[in-house]
Formats: structure tokens, C-alpha cells, sequence
């Protein structure tokens, strides 16, 4: 599928593409697409001053979301694998185009389609605040409304850091994020949504790009820090468990459809070497990518602000179709329910689920997909060992050797968890 993403007044005819996207726009014209409309204004009501790298990084983000939304899977030759001719206006258009291979590397891995970038002039730096001025906290945290977030800023302002986090609005769960913000110290937060519009997009919507766009608006935050402006180097927090940051196929019909990549170790390392090729002084640090979601819960550095908040926060991946309530069945559903039962022991956790009881045996609760395979996992595992049962999930040259055995060992633990969890209610 060929594509072009540009502001509003590029000259579109220029290039024969299948789609069209204005970027940081709205448009009322049906055939095109438009990404990004509210993020001006959020720049500017921030009073930020960003670096023009991540602005371009911003621009390239919301473009691969935009396809990654117009592509159907179903259409493509192998009823999976895509294939995007991705054309983007930037301002830097020489640089980028010289940073092509790697960025198509990482959106191959991540989203597991073909990508062809090509870069061309057009893009604008954003209109700044009369009082814009460079922030003044010590770090950037992304903070999604999900668990292992809210406990990584938790534990950042317990050891006396200053984060400016960045929430990504998606789920209908924005208050809940503005809330946590506030409850952890009025942190500075920039927030935003993508608003993405496209012509006939892919339904269910793909969410194998997220990571790209919500890691660029750190990016952006972080390159607005007066420690940057001072070459100080500024790190990111991006906080996931180690389990579901390799996030290994529970089974083998689970290898592309299911199982995301958002916070591969693969992903962060690429991430960083573009940021490092931009010159921007950004370390992106996952510090719990050791450390399973129950030990996360375990060791978090403020139990107490914990046990009141834990089940506010959200993991599902189905969220918003029960109503902005947690299904209680799909992987990251199950990987939450297995963690507060380490944490806590049985019956603690207070989340409201849909499926609660998975111990019925019917197609909605035990033998519902997501479930049924996680029980083969744990069968599998042990009978194959971990090694094995994971796989290529660390084969990749870009993991230092002297990571894949902790990461290994992680995913055994995270796993661990799950066996305890699913056994409890005798399903293994």
C-alpha cells in the first residue's frame, strides 16, 4: 500500500499514492486521512520548546500509526505480512533519508509487515508559546494508565526524581491517568491522543505500532528539558515487566497475530540508536525488564499509595469493548490476575472483571482461546523446559549476550506466576 503523509498544503499530486493523510490536521475531505490534529495545540499550551529531530520523530510516528491503521491484513498475499511504500514530509528530509534501514528495520520487527520509507521536505516546526521555556524536571516517564507505569513513577518519585510523564489517551481511561499524576505529586504531564482517521481502516484496529508513537512523545518531552539544552543526559523511562516485554508466542499459532512487541528489548535498542544517530541526549531505560509484574507489585517502593490504587489502573486489551471494563481473560488480563496473586494471595485483587470465575468449563471462561492456551503454555514449558519453549523471542544479535539468560530466567518466573495463578483454580 502506498502512502504519503504531509501537512495540508503539500502538494499531494506530486505522488501517486493510494492514501493520503494529513498530518496535525483535521479534514473533512472523506478520501484522505488526517493524524495528529489536537498536538499543535498541546505544544503550544505546554509551552514547550522541542528539538527539531523530535519533532520530525513525532511526524514519522503518526504516519506509521496512519498505515499501520489503513492496512488490511486480510488483503495481503499471505493473510498477514503487509506491505507500506510510506512516503513522509519532514523537515530534515536529507537526515532521515540516511536513517531509513534502521527505521524500517525497527518497524519490521515491530509490526512484522514490509516497510519502504522515503523522506521529503515540507514539514514545520511548530508555533511556539510567547512563554515557552525549557521544563525543568529531571526525566521523562511514560505513564499508559497501566500497572507496571503507574508503579515505575511510583518508584521514580520515591527516590526523589522530578518526571515529566507523558500519557497516551486511548482507552477512555484519561481521568484515571490525570488522576495518578496529580496523586503522585502534581507531576507535570503532557497528554495526547493521535486521533487517527483513514478511509475504511483495519478492524479490529492494529495496535503493533503504539509503541513508536508513545515512545516519539517522550521523545519530544524529553528533548524539551533544560538538562537537554545543557547536554545533560536525559533518560526515559519506558517501565514494563520483563515477561511481557518479551512477550513470548504462548503458542505456536500465536507467533504473529497475537503476540506484540512493544517493549522488546530488539525495539528499545533500535529506538535508541536512531535517538543516539539524531544527537539527542535521551537514554531509554526500562528498569524492570528483569522483573516480573509480581515482583514489580512486590517491590514497589510505596505499598501503601499501591494497595489504594492498584486496581484502578488498566491492562486489558479489550477495555474499551466491555465498556471500560477488563474482560479478565486475554494474555495481559491474565498476566494482572497472576500477579496480584503473588503479590497479595488469593482474592485481594479488586479489579472488576467480566469473566472473573475462569474456572468454568465452558468456551467464555476456561476454554475461551486466550486461557486455553495459556494452560498449554505452562504444559509445555514443562515438558520441553524454557529454553525450548521460547524460542527465537531472544535470538536477536541486538540483545547483549549477557541478557538473553536474565531474560530467560524472567520469562520463566512471569510464567511461574501463571501456573500458580491458573492452578489455584484447577486448570492445570
Amino acid at each position: 500500500m502506498k502512502i504519503t503523509c504531509a501537512l495540508e498544503d503539500f502538494n499531494f499530486s506530486e505522488i501517486n499514492s493510494d492514501l493520503d493523510v494529513i498530518l496535525f490536521e483535521y479534514t473533512q475531505d472523506k478520501s484522505k486521512g488526517c493524524i495528529g490534529a489536537k498536538i499543535l495545540r498541546e505544544v503550544y499550551d505546554s509551552k514547550l520548546i522541542p528539538h527539531e529531530k523530535a519533532w520530525d520523530l513525532v511526524s514519522i510516528a503518526l504516519s506509521v500509526i496512519a498505515a499501520d491503521q489503513a492496512g488490511h491484513r486480510k488483503k495481503s498475499p499471505d493473510g498477514w505480512t503487509r506491505n507500506f511504500e510510506l512516503t513522509i514530509s519532514v523537515i530534515d528530509s536529507i537526515f532521515w533519508n540516511e536513517q531509513k534501514k534502521l527505521l524500517e528495520t525497527l518497524l519490521s520487527f515491530l509490526t512484522t509487515d514490509r516497510w519502504e520509507l522515503n523522506f521529503v521536505g515540507g514539514g514545520e516546526y511548530p508555533k511556539l508559546h510567547k512563554d515557552a521555556f525549557y521544563q525543568l524536571e529531571d526525566c521523562v516517564s511514560l505513564l499508559s494508565g497501566g500497572l507496571d507505569s503507574f508503579i515505575g513513577v511510583i518508584d521514580l518519585v520515591e527516590q526523589n526524581y522530578k518526571p515529566y510523564v507523558v500519557t497516551q489517551t486511548v482507552r477512555g481511561d484519561g481521568k484515571n491517568q490525570q488522576d495518578f499524576a496529580k496523586k503522585l505529586g502534581n507531576l507535570a504531564q503532557f497528554m495526547t491522543n493521535h486521533n487517527v482517521k483513514v478511509p475504511f481502516p483495519e478492524t479490529p484496529a492494529s495496535q503493533r505500532s503504539r509503541s513508536m508513537i508513545f515512545l516519539a512523545y517522550g521523545v519530544l518531552i524529553a528533548s524539551s528539558l533544560d538538562m537537554h539544552r545543557q547536554n545533560e543526559t536525559v533518560t526515559l523511562y519506558v517501565c514494563e515487566n520483563g515477561y511481557i516485554s518479551i512477550n513470548p508466542p504462548i503458542t505456536l499459532a500465536r507467533v504473529g497475530s497475537l503476540s506484540t512487541r512493544t517493549t522488546h528489548p530488539v525495539v528499545l535498542n533500535l529506538f535508541q540508536q536512531i535517538l543516539d544517530n539524531c544527537g539527542l541526549n535521551i537514554l531509554i531505560c526500562n528498569p524492570y525488564k528483569f522483573v516480573t509484574k509480581g515482583e514489580m507489585l512486590e517491590q514497589c517502593l510505596d505499598q501503601s499509595i499501591l494497595e489504594n490504587l492498584a486496581h484502578t489502573t488498566t491492562s486489558c486489551g479489550r477495555y474499551g469493548v466491555y465498556k471500560n471494563t477488563h474482560c479478565g481473560r486475554c494474555v495481559p488480563c491474565l498476566v494482572r490476575r497472576a500477579s496480584f496473586f503473588h503479590w497479595k494471595g488469593k482474592d485481594y485483587d479488586q479489579t472488576e472483571y467480566k469473566f472473573d470465575d475462569l474456572s468454568q468449563d465452558n468456551e467464555n471462561y476456561a476454554r475461551f482461546d486466550d486461557v486455553f492456551s495459556m494452560r498449554i503454555a505452562i504444559l509445555n514449558r514443562q515438558e520441553l523446559g524454557t529454553s525450548k519453549w521460547i524460542g527465537a523471542s531472544l535470538s536477536s544479535n541486538l540483545i547483549p549476550d549477557q541478557d538473553k539468560q536474565k531474560h530467560q530466567d524472567t520469562v520463566e518466573r512471569g510464567l511461574l506466576e501463571m501456573q500458580k495463578f491458573i492452578g489455584d483454580l484447577g486448570l492445570v
